[in-house]
């Protein structure tokens, strides 16, 4: 087995005295299995330090531990099922691999606590969101039923043979699978069981009455509105006559306002963007049909906007991603309908949307994707303005020289369209939990290339554009006083208190500069107190400051 040198949505390393000797902890192994179980399952690596990449050299592990895992794990969990195997890393050390499968029903410990893997960590569930957790996983998975009892023969002989054509045509289809039969085809993706379509096979492949008599299965509205809020234009796809495999086609190519376009200068020529690109609107499309929850009834709504695209779909988000955590956090609610969009290259690989939403959006100097959660549904907004036209240029030459890397473009698309952020400030874009991850895949070579430059240390550091780029582009028509090297910074301050001693520190930010971040300011005049430039009298809201003459 390969060693994964991080841990992740679906891995984590454990110390071999957590199930060894006095040190032993069960209990927490056990809730370990079931944040796993009640995921997407997972592995543990026994015997790997935190901090390591490889067990000790000199590390052995006996046959028997691994039965006692089993045991201990069997007798402390409720729907977890656990493969522990022995494995030889490289150095010759041993660890175990504790594989464990993702639940068909909901995973507990045996004394009744739920858990969840959010990210590379443990949560346990609690309250409301236990009942969120039994909705998402039932004992049998809503895709897999046949309770309609719809024969596999009075399936729509179009979609039949359209979905047939199109999975032996793609790609991402292995051979092996493109050589089954038609019937070996829908066992496999579980559009069938046996004699009869499943749930998801009367989704995709049945009648409009058979998908009628789902209950569930998903009707649009596309409303339109104008610039005082009036509907001007309602389209409709509620008679049940398309899947969602069709769907996604059928609303893009229908609804005019998606093909409409924008000119933007471009030196001697003009540029043409589209109001709305297509991947942004496929992928919205596509996480409505996909990541909804099949049991529970209501409409797709899309809510046309002049300067906006909202998509707000029925049901919450799944147990564990929230709005804040939703440009990493990836969770399946309806695996196998997930796989064929996958297959049928609707999709791209899972945890990968929002990362495509982010990357457009902001090349094409647009607003990201802003989602929402209510009481019983998920919105999403993506803005149709170009709020800074000179992004598109800046991005499309940076590419073409350095072909960036997705996270470069979205970090520099977020640092384009602003005058810079803190690196606490930039985490916080890029919904990350500290300023520690940036330095990897997000800022990645933007500062060796020259693209982006940073000031200060620590929490102080700031990121911005290079300011010679954002003058080629016309980007510089804004005032960069956020970006301020600390040094001209200090200049000014020295130069408003000559001329207005015996002032606030709040006097001075709106002075120099409001747009200035006050904590930023504030550190520059202590800076200049501590080397003898600057004095100051009281405390608190009643500090005045003066400046002192040059020794």
């Amino acid at each position: 087995m390969e060693l994964m040198n991080a841990e992740h949505q679906s891995a984590d390393k454990k110390s071999l005295r957590k199930v060894t000797g006095h040190s032993a902890d069960w209990s927490a192994l056990a809730s370990d299995c079931v944040c796993f179980a009640n995921a997407g399952g997972g592995c543990l690596l026994i015997g790997i330090e935190d901090a390591d990449d490889l067990p000790p050299a000199q590390q052995r592990i006996t046959s028997e531990l691994l039965d006692q895992i089993r045991k201990r794990i069997a007798e402390k969990t409720v729907n977890v099922q656990v493969a522990p195997a022995l494995v030889t890393a490289e150095n010759g050390g041993q660890y175990i691999a504790l594989q464990v499968a993702r639940s068909v029903g909901v995973a507990s410990t045996s004394d009744g606590r739920y858990f969840v893997r959010v990210g590379d960590t443990c949560r346990p569930v609690v309250g409301d969101d236990v009942l969120t957790l039994l909705n998402d996983r039932p004992t049998v998975p809503w895709e897999t039923l046949t309770s309609l009892q719809v024969p596999v023969a009075s399936a729509d002989a179009d979609k039949v043979a359209a979905l047939s054509a199109t999975l032996r045509s793609s790609d991402r289809v292995k051979q092996g699978v493109k050589e089954k039969s038609d019937v070996e085809l829908w066992a496999h993706y579980g559009l069938s069981d046996g004699a009869l379509l499943t749930n998801l096979g009367v989704l995709v492949l049945g009648t409009a009455r058979d998908r009628a008599r789902l209950g569930t299965a998903p009707s649009v509205q596309v409303i339109k509105f104008d610039d005082w809020g009036q509907k001007v234009n309602k389209w409709l796809w509620d008679d049940y006559s398309l899947s969602p495999v069709e769907l996604v086609d059928a609303l893009w190519q229908g609804i005019s306002d998606f093909h409409e376009s924008y000119e933007l200068p471009d030196g001697l020529h003009r540029q043409k963007l589209p109001a709305y690109d297509r991947r942004v609107v496929r992928e919205l499309l596509v996480n409505a049909l996909v990541h909804r929850p099949y049991t529970q009834r209501g409409d797709i709504l899309l809510n046309l906007h002049p300067d906006r695209l909202e998509v707000i779909n029925p049901g919450r988000l799944p147990l564990g991603v929230t709005p804040q955590t939703i440009l990493h956090a990836s969770r399946r609610r309806n695996d196998r309908l997930a796989a064929l969009f996958h297959d049928l290259r609707l999709m791209e690989k899972e945890g990968t949307g929002f990362d495509l939403m982010y990357d457009v959006q902001l090349s094409q100097g647009r607003p990201v994707p802003l989602p929402k959660e209510g009481v019983d549904s998920v919105s999403v907004t993506v803005g149709r303005r170009v709020q800074r036209p000179g992004v598109v240029q800046l991005m499309t030459d940076a590419d073409a020289r350095f072909q960036l890397r997705q996270r470069e473009r979205i970090t520099l698309g977020l640092l384009a369209a602003s005058d810079g952020f803190t690196a606490r400030e930039l985490a916080a874009q890029l919904e990350l939990p500290g300023t520690d991850e940036l330095r990897g895949a997000w800022l990645g070579r933007l500062l060796d290339l020259g693209l982006v430059r940073q000031t200060g240390k620590t929490q102080a550091t700031r990121y911005f554009v290079e300011p010679s780029l954002l003058k080629e582009a016309g980007l510089d028509g804004r005032t960069t006083l956020k970006r301020m090297e600390p040094h001209r910074l200090r200049a000014l301050i020295q130069e408003d208190l000559g001329l207005y001693p015996a002032s606030s520190s709040g006097e001075v930010n709106r002075r120099v500069g409001p747009e200035i971040p006050y904590r930023s300011l504030k550190r520059a005049l202590d800076d200049l107190v501590a080397s003898g430039k600057v004095r100051h009298e009281g405390d608190g809201k009643g500090r005045r400051y003066w400046a002192l003459p040059d020794k």
